[in-house]
């Protein structure tokens, strides 16, 4: 790429995020006080419930300009708008339904470059904000690459359409968590391990939220912390859950 085309590009990355961003400022009041405690360096997995479309722009926007990436189904590169967009944002399309070698490669790669990579472990949006169980996928990236994670958590975004139909704008608030790795302590990694470690992470998200959001993992009493090991000290999560 030549030093033309990559300032075009870099004017071009700077001109969508700042419009993206004043959008989302437009239609919503963000409660993003907490991204502040998000680290501005380091490799990190970011680990979100997945409401609808509103939490990828807005993520994204708001944390520059630390380096993020994330996992986006491979349909949207079909998408004649989407495709541009999530290629400038270098998005990692993944194909579901299979396990995805490549795109779990990338983001492998991501993580060795220090960038955030971000996932849904629900694996696809939720509609109504309440929690769904999780995949495995999340786990795999985390033992593989050994980065930190760090959980965060949305609500109020499920009113967005109805919002707009009436011209009122949305209360989008951002929760953000302790950071943690997995450690399975020479456990060997059945599937079964790999669906607790899982549900663990999730509850570490629903302990974020509200109770009606919590859906699947509402009952935080059953929650256990059998493979996390926080990486420090800032409060437990389930303090005043």
């Amino acid at each position: 790429m030549t030093s033309t085309s990559l300032s075009q590009r870099t004017l071009l990355f700077r001109f969508v995020n700042a419009v993206l961003k004043r959008l989302t400022r437009i239609v919503c009041r963000v409660d993003d006080t907490q991204l502040s405690r998000i680290p501005m360096q380091g490799p990190l997995i970011i680990i979100a419930n997945h409401i609808n479309f509103l939490e990828v722009p807005l993520l994204y926007t708001h944390l520059l300009p630390r380096s993020l990436t994330g996992f986006a189904k491979a349909e949207y590169w079909e998408n004649p708008f989407m495709r541009p967009l999530f290629k400038l944002w270098g998005g990692i399309p993944l194909k579901r339904g299979a396990a995805d070698v490549q795109a779990f490669r990338l983001a492998i790669e991501a993580l060795e470059a220090g960038q955030i990579v971000a996932v849904a472990p629900e694996g696809t949006r939720s509609g109504d904000g309440k929690l769904q169980r999780a995949h495995a996928g999340a786990v795999i990236l985390a033992l593989r690459s050994d980065a930190p994670i760090l959980p965060i958590a949305y609500h109020g975004g499920e009113h967005f359409w109805r919002n707009l139909s009436r011209l009122r704008r949305t209360d989008f608030h951002i929760a953000v968590g302790q950071t943690f790795r997995l450690d399975a302590g020479g456990s060997k990694i059945t599937g079964q391990v790999r669906q607790q470690m899982a549900d663990e992470m999730m509850y570490q998200i629903a302990a974020l939220l509200p109770p009606d959001y919590r859906g699947a993992y509402a009952d935080l009493s059953a929650a256990t912390e059998t493979y996390i090991s926080f990486t420090y000290e800032n409060g437990h999560p389930f303090e005043d859950a």
